[in-house]
């Protein structure tokens, strides 16, 4: 800085003012310093910046899986959110790996980020340490966390997975294959709480034979649903806990000569942007994307900004069920099957 001061003929003060907006500079100064500063090449020093007026401009991010339509549109939003707040976001994947959480917590912490939003993926205790410990702001993003008092933006999963298992039994469907997430996962058990809600709604027992538990990926859906499809007694309809679970269920129903809706009705939760252009036509719960990024990020741009003493807030969406051609009624007669 002392180099530009020089050769813009002003004092270091003038300089500092007008790199970091602290002061007015009048417009002839403007143009020296400006001048000099591409003159000279000078580049400043963030990270001195950053230790001298303490905030980085800059938030942590985490979240599962970068490759599910439903984290990448949400980092998005949020990315676009920040953008127009004047900070910038670092991501971290974690895999769905409670080791990778805690290692690129750690890794945004000594970055000094001035916040986190988390979409966690264990209960362990280094999340809430840092909640409680630290002075850096955290929210929590589509799943909570069992004794984690911070800011939340979460789906009501199990009024949406009730929704469409109620919108199938009204098509007389009674068999119904569900394929699930890791159970440990706060939005797989409110989900699977949805499932067991509609069935016990329309009479029936909760089977836990038509019960598959898989980690979200493509081929998780298509062993469970080569398993289910494999039964003598198999499932009429088929409802996955995500959408990259669907893809290889569809795959599954293919591979093993039947036809979808034919003779298996799928739907799934998460809308993503081709589920209209699958033939047929994917049943899904779609998640109100953008308005979960936007309330994550306004969460922590409110505590950032100064309003560090309210209580938590935990804010609850409701998902939409997006009714298309991948489920059919069944002709069995219900008074066969219920």
């Amino acid at each position: 800085m002392l180099h530009v001061a020089e050769a813009a003929r002003v004092s270091v003060a003038t300089v500092s003012a007008y790199i970091n907006g602290s002061a007015t500079v009048s417009p002839e100064l403007s143009a020296r310093i400006g001048k000099a500063i591409h003159d000279i090449g000078y580049k400043r020093n963030a990270i001195a910046r950053s230790l001298k007026i303490g905030t980085t401009r800059t938030i942590g991010l985490t979240v599962p899986h970068i490759t599910n339509p439903f984290f990448t549109d949400v980092v998005s939003v949020i990315q676009q959110a920040f953008d127009r707040a004047g900070y910038a976001v670092m991501l971290c994947c974690t895999d769905e790996d409670l080791s990778n959480q805690d290692d690129q917590i750690r890794l945004l912490l000594d970055r000094m980020v001035d916040g986190l939003i988390v979409a966690r993926v264990g209960e362990g205790a280094f999340l809430k340490e840092v909640v409680e410990r630290t002075s850096v702001p955290v929210v929590l993003l589509d799943r909570v966390c069992e004794g984690v008092d911070t800011d939340s933006v979460v789906l009501d999963n199990r009024q949406a997975v009730f929704d469409a298992i109620s919108y199938l039994l009204s098509l007389g469907h009674r068999r119904i294959g569900y394929i699930s997430g890791p159970f440990g996962i706060s939005p797989m058990q409110e989900r699977m709480a949805g499932y067991g809600d509609a069935l016990r709604e329309a009479g029936l027992a909760v089977d836990e034979s038509l019960v598959r538990f898989g980690n979200f990926h493509e081929a998780d859906g298509y062993n469970a649903t080569m398993q289910l499809l494999s039964r003598h007694d198999r499932p009429s309809a088929i409802f996955s806990a995500n959408n990259p679970m669907v893809v290889g269920a569809m795959k599954a129903i293919r591979d093993i000569g039947l036809a979808c809706p034919q003779d298996v009705s799928v739907a799934c939760f998460d809308d993503f942007p081709w589920a209209d252009v699958f033939s047929p036509q994917l049943t899904t719960v779609a998640q109100p994307v953008q308005a979960i990024g936007e309330q994550a990020a306004n969460l922590l741009l409110n505590r950032l900004h100064g309003n560090r003493e309210t209580p938590p807030r935990k804010l609850v969406l409701k998902g939409r069920l997006m009714v298309r051609n991948s489920c059919r009624p069944i002709s069995v007669p219900l008074s066969a099957t219920a």
